[in-house]
């Protein structure tokens, strides 16, 4: 059998509701060489039954687990059943925006021999699938260093390159796939260690759409804590691999002490998790070098909240 040009892995659990416009957003793309994989996490809504609409559809192979695998572990198990070059990700909740998303999105990486990653600008739907927002952070189309992004991914503490839905990267490189030890940041994982073969290619076109719910996972994680949690742990584990945050980790460690002893004095506590990472960050910077930081923090804090007021009043004189 001929392998397809891209795996277009749709993974999905109750998602029943949202999954259709998924689905049928990719197949009115007018990019034809891919397969369709639809993987059903054992949902426990009308999923199974929504699927037998489209089983005479032979670009799409539907596959319900009969045990619930989890998200992490679901991911990887779409990665090990595509057959295609490149791999697509549409997650059941989401969509992609416009026809020519593969198109563009494959046009986009293979013009960029350097890349190891495409990725897009979104709009963020919601439940009724009406634009919210355009999500652009990158501003841009263009290739940009793939340690360059890892650097402001974690200068910024925040996901530059998108979800899943928003990238296309090559089958080849996906290697081990999603590490289970991450659950909200499992992606900026996986795009960190493609970063580092490569760099990332981006379209300031929004080509997909996010859904943002309450049933969605991500809002579960931040309710949770363990998006903060995650995020130290990403911060160490990449961080010490980026020459430009390695010139002044010491500094960057203590500022993320003084946060969690700052949280701690606020909230009266810190989680179990939380109190691990600060355990380790104290263990790295003495009690010497955490006070003569403090000296050099404070000035630093005044400037920035000076600006922020400044920028804030600008903004409201504009407005008026």
């Amino acid at each position: 059998m001929t392998s397809p040009k891209i795996s277009v892995l749709i993974p999905t659990y109750n998602y029943a509701r949202y999954l259709p416009e998924a689905i049928d957003s990719v197949l009115a793309q007018d990019f034809e060489d891919y397969e369709l994989i639809v993987s059903d996490d054992c949902s426990s809504d009308q999923t199974e039954e929504l699927m037998a609409r489209y089983a005479g559809d032979s670009r799409i192979r539907y596959h319900r687990h009969q045990a619930n695998l989890g998200m992490v572990e679901n991911w990887n198990w779409c990665l090990s059943e595509a057959r295609g070059e490149f791999i697509k990700f549409v997650f059941g909740d989401d969509k992609i925006s416009t026809p020519k998303s593969l198109t563009k999105l494959l046009r986009l990486i293979e013009s960029h021999s350097s890349a190891t990653l495409a990725s897009c600008a979104r709009h963020l739907i919601d439940s009724e699938s009406q634009i919210l927002d355009t999500w652009n952070v990158l501003a841009r189309s263009g290739c940009y260093r793939g340690s360059d992004v890892t650097y402001r991914c974690l200068d910024e503490n925040r996901n530059l390159i998108g979800e899943p839905t928003a990238t296309l990267f090559r089958r080849r490189d996906a290697g081990r796939g999603f590490s289970p030890g991450y659950r909200q940041v499992v992606d900026l994982e996986f795009w960190f260690r493609l970063l580092e073969k490569g760099d990332l290619a981006y379209s300031s076109e929004p080509l997909c759409s996010f859904r943002k719910h309450a049933l969605q996972q991500t809002q579960k994680n931040s309710a949770d804590g363990i998006s903060e949690v995650e995020a130290l742990s990403l911060f160490e584990e990449y961080g010490s691999k980026v020459d430009r945050i390695m010139k002044d980790l010491p500094w960057r460690r203590f500022n993320k002490l003084y946060d969690l002893r700052k949280k701690r004095r606020r909230k009266g506590g810190l989680s179990k998790e939380l109190a691990e990472w600060e355990k380790i960050f104290s263990q790295e910077i003495s009690r010497t070098l955490y006070y003569a930081y403090c000296f050099r923090r404070i000035p630093q804090r005044i400037f920035i909240n000076l600006r922020r007021l400044l920028l804030k009043s600008l903004v409201s004189k504009k407005k008026k």
